[in-house]
């Protein structure tokens, strides 16, 4: 089905979006970049959480845990996230030299082609915005305030 195409906003016109709650602007902005967020990554073969996973590997080995933290997800999330990587033959999960009980997650060959292709694909996909930096920092602060009232104990 072809969207029609609507007429380009001029210049500080928002419409009846003015009115809207700054809750609902951010919410169905994040669907929009999120839909075609999926899509680009699903043309490189990776889900958006495969690909946290495979940035945040980078070219070190960490445990699974480590990777869950800094993704801020629980530890079953990352493990099923894990779990079709390696499927897919983009990681490899071994048991640390150092350490026999722990497990480090690293990149394969295929894994390094993954994510090689999908790095930039951010710049290809997401929207300009007049003033990204300050963007970026306003979500920043979103996501630091949700998670510290997400995560207390």
């Amino acid at each position: 089905m072809v969207q029609p195409s609507l007429p380009e906003p001029e210049e500080g016109d928002h419409g009846p979006m003015a009115n809207w709650p700054t809750g609902r602007l951010l919410s169905i902005a994040g669907r929009l970049v999120e839909q075609a967020w999926i899509a680009a990554l699903a043309d490189h073969g990776l889900s958006h959480a495969g690909f946290i996973a495979l940035h945040l590997i980078g070219t070190g080995s960490p445990s699974q845990t480590e990777l869950a933290s800094q993704a801020k997800v629980e530890a079953q999330t990352m493990s099923r996230t894990l779990d079709k990587l390696e499927r897919d033959g983009f990681i490899r999960r071994s048991r640390d030299p150092k350490d026999a009980r722990r497990h480090v997650v690293s990149r394969t060959v295929e894994g390094e082609k993954a994510w090689d292709s999908a790095k930039h694909l951010e710049a290809e996909v997401f929207p300009t915005v007049s003033h990204p930096q300050e963007l970026r920092d306003a979500l920043i602060e979103l996501i630091n305030d949700g998670t510290r009232k997400r995560w207390q104990s």
